[in-house]
């Protein structure tokens, strides 16, 4: 083999083919596409989806690097391949150690519901002589069963500072939200109450009004309840 053929037949090698480039494209639009479509229609929601979507974007790293930068296939790919693994790594490391400082300062510098979450989970009730919205003693306790059947009672009529337990009686867990459909909110700071099999959530009632809940993963399990002050 001739010194020129040898350079192009690695050059070749180097650089990828035709059907690596259409192969590597139409990866990268499947990995691309598919998350797009979790989040529009709402497939998968939580944690799954966020597990689900890094998922991805990892396939989607891979198929960059060795269908367009042809990591691996140049002079010296060992080499290569450990510089661009460390690289990441270090990377990976600042915006983990980036995530959990903004995290810790979201929980330290916060809206007032989640104020109130902390201050109730404290109870601290006052602040320099100022209300935290939080109770310092709890009244009555209201009793509140889900199941596939329904919510039992469907309507609570409670006071500020009573307590409402829910109680999942089915081998499911259920995620209850506060709020529509179309809008959820959060109640006293609480975003959602997760019921596993059989294990009660108990809430504070420190926030007056009417507020609707309902089972995420079946919209037709739905109850309200409404806080006197």
């Amino acid at each position: 083999m001739s010194i020129e053929s040898h350079k192009t037949t690695t050059a070749k090698s180097e650089h990828g083919t035709t059907t690596s480039y259409v192969i590597g494209l139409m990866l990268s639009l499947n990995f691309t596409i598919v998350p797009y479509l979790l989040v529009v229609n709402e497939i998968i929601t939580g944690n799954a989806l966020l597990v689900t979507i890094l998922g991805f974007a990892i396939l989607q790293m891979f198929i960059q690097i060795f269908f367009f930068l042809h990591l691996g296939r140049g002079p010296k790919p060992l080499y290569n391949i450990v510089f661009f693994f460390g690289t990441a790594g270090l990377i990976i490391v600042v915006v983990g150690a980036s995530i959990f400082i903004i995290n810790n300062l979201y929980r330290n510098m916060m809206p007032d519901e989640v104020t109130r979450k902390l201050a109730q989970k404290e109870a601290i009730s006052q602040v320099g002589g100022k209300e935290t919205g939080a109770c310092n003693a709890n009244k009555v306790n209201h009793i509140v069963t889900v199941s596939e059947e329904g919510v039992s009672p469907s309507y609570t009529s409670a006071n500020l500072c009573d307590t409402i337990t829910f109680i999942n009686q089915d081998k499911v867990t259920r995620e209850l939200v506060f709020g529509t459909y179309t809008q959820n909110v959060s109640y006293g700071g609480e975003d959602k109450v997760v019921l596993d099999d059989g294990r009660p959530e108990t809430i504070t009632l420190n926030q007056d009004g009417n507020f609707v809940f309902y089972d995420k993963t079946n919209q037709s399990i739905i109850g309200n309840f409404v806080v006197k002050p």
